[in-house]
């Protein structure tokens, strides 16, 4: 018999697995790995190749994945209970990558036991653990093929290598302080400072206020105590980061619980081999943790350490760290030793570096728990590449090449059943991430060999993505398909949850700050009717100007002007609330040329934006109204004040427009939030009533669509599903009408998960 196991079977202890249970089992053959995954050609009876099968399935390594096995009679010369590992041989290379995974118990055992070989070594891994995509360089995954290559194995490290009942046995990034990498500290000119104790007095600087660059797996970071709010404020300053929250480690789950609240889910999601940064509420009363670590904010994104050296780095400072991103606000992390003290000079006073290239670069995932479900805010390191399975009806389709939209951009390959979503890319406004997008596109089709036959974009022409998609369909051939924004909102949800491409259609509320729309204006807050391959409005958000267009992303007073013109005109609001803060605040001139760019419709484009409404009803409570420092910071605080809001505070209401699409108009709701402001309500009461009443007025909208149209599914997505507040509100209350609700999981709702939509509805577009 021959067994095609395709999946996420390299790099994860598969071959290894199946040779044990052959042996177990008395079946004869043989397994390699090859471009397609694993292949395994297997003597024996026919019971006891069920038997072998079967345990296949059962007894997968805990990184894999197995997508399908595919079975096929072989014919044999001899019966035989011979089972050996054969060399890996090339092919199409549509096999999957492992993720980088962190640091498995057992390795981490031996690296604090004084008595193992491998004690304190900072790059001790198993078939269980370790780097993957992060050091690949080629399918299928060998040690040659990494740059791991560059370190020739000892005779110990090449006997557990060998030996297919070590846990090391063909774990290509083996390594130990004979043979392998080895780290060491240096000041900001590049001289070495440590060489023996690197880790070591690297937790010292660290302890003593220092900023130091941390290379890790998928690039550098910049480190410093999280209980010194000098250090904090330095590298705040440095990184030109003035708001946006630092990402803290500790040294385990009881120092992160002494700072944040941790539930079963969280520490499954902070303890499992993605070893993500999690959202976390923080505990209520004093802390030891620098206020500037996350200004404003209830929340601390806390991660474990994921290698032995962020293990022993964390012991020896023995409180948590800051471990952000090292690089400048929005340029992409540095993975290059010569580019990090180049990039990062003026930052960290002193380098840990170590002398295993990156291949591809990684920033941390982030994840929080929300409705009930871990919900991933960003793929990176422990997550990409992982695929999703493409649903019943699309798996036959030519390869998609989708590239994704303008902002937190991941792109996706999706070929063979299987759609793989890139990690996170970043915004592609700033030229180094665009230059390093380019790259890593380059670098996954090399990877697995792809040449697209259809490449989607998204329908806004002025997007970067948009560009090169039309470029590279230009250059290759390949169809182009354009895909509406908020549709690919809605099909990458579908996708992730395994949505027949043939299942009736489904209605989604898709919410975020913009998408270019079917009638060629600014959509961001929609209900739509569709499935994979259609997409039809039913219910929208008023339109309301967008003065200044992109300038209105960065001021929220303007979308609080352009709102409160459109409900009341600014006259009349002036006489009816005379003292509303805000349009005290600005200077005539400036609320004038809002008013006229309005009623002109000069560089002021309507937008039904859900974004733009929070940054508004933000801007009137005087959060962050004049500017903000980061995409969505005047909605996050918005959110943290209406969690605050314990008991019942009751909704704001709205009124429903009919039509074709109707319209859920807000001058209701403007007209209650703005008589509470006036009589001293509460800004953590304001801001709850306005996220029930907005949760309030979309199940009422869908609630009625469903029956009108027989639907009995509705989706979520878009960036504003990851307000915690208004999903789980809509969670409760389109499950009360008897609906089910799917909202996503391990697909970002923002357009870190657009490209798997795209790549859906490109598929399903025959």
């Amino acid at each position: 018999m021959t067994l095609r196991i395709r999946g996420l079977v390299q790099g994860v202890g598969f071959r290894p697995t199946v040779w044990r249970l052959a042996r177990r089992l008395g079946i004869g053959g043989e397994v390699r790995n090859d471009g397609h995954g694993v292949l395994i050609h297997a003597v024996g009876t026919a019971g006891d190749l069920v038997a072998f099968e079967r345990a296949i399935r059962d007894e997968a390594p805990p990184l894999a994945r197995i997508d399908a096995i595919e079975r096929e009679a072989s014919a044999t010369s001899e019966a035989s209970t011979h089972f050996r590992i054969a060399p890996s041989t090339a092919g199409g290379a549509s096999t999957g990558v492992a993720p980088d995974a962190a640091t498995c118990p057992e390795c981490l055992r031996e690296v604090l036991d004084p008595h193992d070989r491998r004690h304190r070594y900072p790059f001790a891994n198993c078939t269980h653990c370790g780097p993957r995509l992060s050091i690949v360089r080629a399918i299928p995954y060998d040690r040659a093929s990494t740059s791991m290559a560059a370190f020739e194995m000892c005779p110990q490290c090449r006997a557990e290598y060998a030996d297919p009942a070590d846990r090391r046995f063909h774990a290509q990034p083996i390594a130990c302080p004979v043979c392998g990498p080895r780290a060491w500290l240096e000041d900001d000119t590049g001289a070495v400072l440590d060489a023996d104790t690197a880790i070591e007095s690297a937790a010292r600087l660290i302890g003593d206020g220092a900023v130091v660059a941390v290379k890790g797996v998928g690039g550098f970071h910049l480190a410093c105590d999280a209980t010194d709010a000098e250090a904090v404020a330095r590298l705040r300053a440095a990184k030109h980061r003035d708001h946006k929250p630092f990402a803290l480690m500790a040294t385990d789950i009881d120092m992160v619980r002494a700072h944040a609240r941790v539930g079963r889910a969280e520490s499954a999601l902070l303890t499992s081999t993605a070893a993500p940064i999690v959202v976390l509420d923080r505990v209520t009363g004093p802390t030891t943790l620098a206020a500037g670590i996350a200004p404003g904010q209830d929340t601390l994104g806390f991660m474990l350490p994921y290698t032995p050296l962020h293990h022993l780095l964390l012991r020896a400072v023995g409180r948590p760290i800051v471990l952000t991103s090292g690089n400048r606000s929005d340029e992409p992390q540095c993975i290059d030793d010569a580019e990090a003290r180049a990039r990062l000079a003026g930052i960290a006073t002193a380098f840990l570096m170590h002398d295993r290239e990156i291949v591809e670069r990684l920033d941390d995932s982030v994840a929080r728990v929300a409705a009930g479900r871990p919900r991933v805010l960003r793929r990176g390191r422990g997550m990409a590449p992982g695929a999703f399975g493409l649903p019943r009806g699309l798996a036959d389709a030519a390869p998609v090449l989708a590239m994704g939209g303008e902002l937190k951009n991941a792109f996706c390959l999706a070929r063979a059943g299987a759609a793989v979503l890139a990690q996170h890319c970043g915004d592609l406004e700033d030229a180094l991430t665009h230059r390093a997008w380019r790259d890593t596109i380059a670098r996954y089709r090399q990877l697995y060999r792809f040449e697209p036959a259809r490449i989607a974009v998204d329908r806004h022409a002025d997007y970067l993505s948009t560009q090169w998609g039309r470029r590279l369909a230009t250059d290759s051939g390949a169809a182009l398909i354009e895909v509406q924004h908020h549709h690919a909102h809605a099909a990458a949800v579908m996708a992730e949850h395994g949505r027949p491409c043939d299942a009736s259609p489904v209605l989604a509320i898709t919410l975020d700050g913009l998408g270019l729309g079917d009638d060629g204006t600014l959509w961001g807050a929609e209900v739509l009717l569709c499935d994979y391959r259609a997409s039809r409005r039913v219910a929208s958000f008023e339109p309301v100007p967008l003065p200044g267009g992109n300038r209105a992303m960065r001021e929220p007073w303007r979308n609080a002007v352009a709102h409160l013109w459109r409900s009341f005109g600014l006259d009349a609001t002036r006489r009816r609330w005379p003292g509303l803060a805000l349009l005290r605040r600005l200077p005539a001139r400036d609320v004038e040329m809002i008013e006229r760019m309005s009623e002109r419709g000069v560089n002021a484009p309507p937008a039904s934006s859900a974004g733009r409404l929070f940054d508004a009803v933000a801007a009137v409570l005087d959060i962050h109204p004049m500017s903000v420092g980061y995409e969505g910071q005047a909605a996050v605080r918005l959110e943290t004040l209406a969690a605050r809001a314990r008991d019942e505070v009751g909704s704001y209401p709205s009124r429903l427009v009919p039509g074709e699409p109707a319209r859920i108009d807000w001058t209701p709701m403007w007209e209650a939030l703005l008589d509470d402001l006036t009589r001293g309500v509460a800004r953590e009461r304001i801001a709850a009533r306005f996220h029930r009443g907005l949760a309030q007025a979309l199940v009422d909208v869908v609630a009625a669509a469903a029956v009108e149209h027989a639907v009995d599914t509705v989706v979520l997505g878009g960036g504003v599903m990851q307000n915690r507040v208004l999903l789980e509100a809509l969670v409760a209350g389109l499950t009360t009408h008897g609906l089910e609700v799917l909202a996503p999981r391990l697909a970002p709702a923002n357009d870190g998960g657009l490209a798997l939509g795209q790549a859906a509805i490109a598929a399903a577009a025959g």
